[in-house]
This record gives C-alpha cells, sequence and structure tokens, in this order.
C-alpha cells in the first residue's frame, strides 16, 4: 500500500492536461489552494498533477506546467478529475492506474463535468449512479453502459467516489466536499468568499443542493433577498418582498425567478433549511425547536421541506454530521 503523503494537512490532487478548459481547474484552486486563517481549521495541501512535466495547452491560448505527476495523485487523499480532453477517447493506462491506486489507499476520487470518463474508465462507477454534464451524458451511458447515468442532478455522492454535472455544478460539489470536511459554518464563509450563496434548490441525488448564482448588490431583488435572509423566522409573503424590492408583485416574481431559477417562497424555504444545517450539526437544540428557529411554523412542515430538498431527515443529517 501507498503511503500517504508526508503533511499534517489534507491533500488534494487536481489533474492538470493537455487542452484543458481553466475554469474547472481554476475552482479547484480557489476552494482548495488559496489559504484561509480566518476560518481556523487545517486547510488543504493542494497538488497540481499531470501526466507529464512538458508544458500544456489550456484553452484560451496559455499554458501550465504541474508541479507534480501521477505518483503524487495517486498518494492524495482526495483526487479531483476536472474534465478530460476527449470524451470520445480513451483514459490513459496511466491515469486509470494511478485513480485506482489512489482509491485502493483510501482516497475519494471526485470529477467535474466530462470528469466522469476518467472515473468511469476506472469501473469503479460500475453499478452506481453518476453525472456528467447534460451534453456528455447519452454519451457517457453509451460508452459505459454499466454505469446509472443520472443527467438530472447536480452531482452524486458516493463517499469513495463523487461526479458532478457541468463546470459550475462543480462549485457546488467542491463546497459541499468542505461542508463534509469542516461543516456547513466553514462551507457557508467559503461560499461567501466565493460571492455565491452556499445551496440552490435543484435536482440533487444524495445530500444537499447547492447555489451557485451570483447575488447582484445593487437592483432589487437583492435587496429583498438580504431583507428575507434577516427575517426568516418572521412571516414572509411575496408581497413583502416586491415591497422591499419597489416591484410590483408580478415584476418581483418574473425578475426573481431569472436571477435564481426558482420561485421567491421556495428560496426562502431553501434558505431555511440552510440556516437548520449548523444548529442540526452543532447539536444541543431538539429537531423540533431548531425548525421554529429557522422560520417553519410546525416540526411536520420543517421535516417535510428538509427531507425534499437534503434527501434524509433532520434526524439522521444530525447523526451524520454532528
Amino acid at each position: 500500500m501507498l503511503l500517504p503523503l508526508p503533511s499534517r494537512l489534507p491533500t488534494v490532487a487536481v489533474l492538470a492536461y493537455e487542452g484543458m478548459a481553466p475554469f474547472e481547474l481554476g475552482c479547484v484552486v480557489e476552494v482548495f489552494g488559496l489559504s484561509r486563517p480566518e476560518l481556523d481549521v487545517p486547510w488543504y495541501d493542494l497538488r497540481v498533477c499531470a501526466e507529464t512535466t512538458e508544458p500544456m495547452r489550456a484553452v484560451g491560448g496559455f499554458t501550465v506546467r504541474a508541479e507534480h505527476g501521477l505518483d503524487t495523485l495517486a498518494q492524495a487523499e482526495t483526487v479531483i478529475v476536472p474534465g478530460v480532453a476527449d470524451v470520445h477517447g480513451e483514459t490513459s493506462p496511466g491515469l486509470v492506474e494511478a485513480l485506482l491506486a489512489a482509491h485502493r489507499n483510501g482516497a475519494r476520487l471526485v470529477s467535474i463535468c466530462s470528469g466522469a470518463f476518467a472515473l468511469a474508465a476506472t469501473g469503479l462507477l460500475d453499478g452506481r449512479p453518476a453525472t456528467t454534464h447534460w451534453r456528455y451524458a447519452e454519451l457517457l451511458q453509451r460508452r459505459f453502459p454499466q454505469v446509472e447515468v443520472h443527467p438530472d442532478v447536480l452531482y452524486v455522492d458516493h463517499g469513495d467516489v463523487l461526479t458532478s454535472a457541468g463546470s459550475a455544478a462543480g462549485l457546488d460539489l467542491l463546497i459541499h466536499l468542505v461542508r463534509k470536511d469542516h461543516g456547513a459554518t466553514v462551507a457557508n464563509a467559503v461560499a461567501r468568499r466565493l460571492v455565491v450563496p452556499p445551496h440552490r434548490e435543484g435536482g440533487q441525488a444524495q445530500f444537499i443542493q447547492a447555489a451557485v448564482t451570483p447575488i447582484a448588490a445593487d437592483d432589487g431583488v437583492a435587496r429583498a433577498m438580504a431583507w428575507a435572509l434577516e427575517h426568516l423566522t418572521t412571516t414572509i409573503t411575496v408581497a413583502e418582498l416586491a415591497r422591499k424590492a419597489h416591484m410590483a408583485e408580478r415584476t418581483f416574481l418574473r425578475r426573481f425567478k431569472q436571477q435564481t431559477g426558482t420561485s421567491p417562497l421556495r428560496w426562502v424555504v431553501s434558505q431555511r433549511v440552510a440556516a437548520a444545517l449548523p444548529l442540526l450539526e452543532r447539536g444541543g437544540v431538539p429537531v423540533e425547536e431548531v425548525g421554529a428557529a429557522v422560520g417553519f411554523d410546525s416540526p411536520v412542515t420543517f421535516r417535510h421541506h428538509f427531507g425534499r430538498l437534503m434527501r434524509t431527515s433532520p434526524s439522521a443529517y444530525r447523526r451524520a454530521f454532528g
């Protein structure tokens, strides 16, 4: 068995490759590569790895040279594949073996967008639900018929292997990893640094729905959203939100949907569920009181909406993340 890298910080390896799009790699660097001393938790030791020591061309007209090879990737605790150069091509035997070695060594393997093709090539997705960008879902299913491809989810978490949809959904998954490692409070802080809300409502297979829709700071919808976040424990109506936005209700509903992809009241519910997460993680407050503390009018309503969004119960969530 390979020994862990000599580091007291959790090691994250991300694959760089010829012809890569820089956004996914940049998201990984932004989440795991920046120092975050204000969070007061042991952060990550990020290693950019590649199959070659030569400069690699990236989309956009620049080159990248990785400091580490596949031997480093095989020893990391988290391995992220942010895509593949050709969804129709074969994953190199060297990369397949490095991914399998990392998995044998206890690593969690993560893919963003077309990176699912590399994970599928290892056989670790056989018989399991997985996802990728909707453009590639049919192709992934044809090439790897043993994989249960779910094109309508943001990401799928099996613990040891995680897959996500297109580029922005990769950011959803990265924040999810931070939340699994450090809890909702730290994940929310990272999301604020990224200027994205930490949760969004949407298709989701296992744990949470996270958000990547930036909130503009200078428009009526943003003002209404900011007011709602400060008054989650009170009754919030569309009429009140529209007044805070200085808009007619119909105009507010249309613009809110354009900006967030959902309705105001569904968004409020998702924010109340998000606010419940750190309370459940910290413990000490009965589940029934957690719901009331974030604005739900009854424990039944809280459990219903929590289960719909999180695909688990508040009590089960507390046992898993408390």
